[in-house]
């Protein structure tokens, strides 16, 4: 491996920084968002269950909003049950503003991703001028070093297509995680609107006392 960094040149360093900074990114994303973390399968059927005769405590409602990114949504509805003149303008709007903070955190990151992806062919790009114009460099009118001569068609050669190896893996999980992160969206938004409709008894006024 040393040896084809050697052979590559200088312009290698760059995507090697890329390709740990995809690669990080990559493997938290795969962590991250994981169905189970993201929207938990039972917990809107609790939260819901837990809520039919009274709004949860607030306890209730602070370990519920760090459960998950869906908990963090229900705990915004809940909270704004507990409101004094709660109403459903108010609770729509503030599981919404939830739900806005909860998916910019579900993509971070990924710019970054994107950026990798668009940044990496272009540092090949610049790998390959720079192998090119060694391979100029070795040219004398006279005659021509074979030494520079390889290297600099292996710069050319190695930056290309490490920077390709780069790039491909890269923008096909930008675009998975973008897929992922959008199909969450409409599951957060769809549990939303059911706990809305759970919750408007208890809003117009026909709600036990809120402990």
């Amino acid at each position: 491996m040393l040896s084809i960094v050697e052979a590559a040149g200088w312009p290698i360093w760059p995507l090697i920084a890329c390709s740990i900074t995809a690669l990080a990114i990559i493997l938290e994303r795969l962590s991250t968002l994981r169905t189970a973390r993201v929207i938990p399968p039972r917990l809107l059927d609790e939260a819901m269950a837990v809520s039919s005769s009274t709004v949860p405590t607030p306890d209730t409602i602070d370990k519920l909003e760090l459960n998950s990114p869906l908990g963090a949504v229900l705990a915004a509805g809940f909270r704004a049950v507990r409101r004094p003149h709660a109403s459903m303008e108010s609770l729509r709007e503030d599981m919404e503003n939830s739900g806005r903070a909860v998916m910019h955190r579900l993509a971070r990151y990924l710019n970054a991703l994107g950026t990798v992806a668009s940044a990496a062919p272009l540092l090949g790009l610049l790998g390959t001028v720079v192998g090119l114009i060694e391979i100029f460099g070795s040219q004398t009118g006279s005659s021509t070093n074979p030494t520079l001569l390889a290297h600099g068609i292996s710069v050319a050669l190695y930056n290309t297509a490490f920077g390709l190896i780069i790039a491909v893996p890269s923008l096909m999980f930008y675009r998975y995680f973008r897929g992922r992160v959008d199909d969450f969206g409409i599951e957060l938004e769809q549990a939303a609107r059911r706990l809305a409709t759970h919750l408007q008894p208890q809003v117009e006024g026909a709600s036990p006392a809120r402990a």
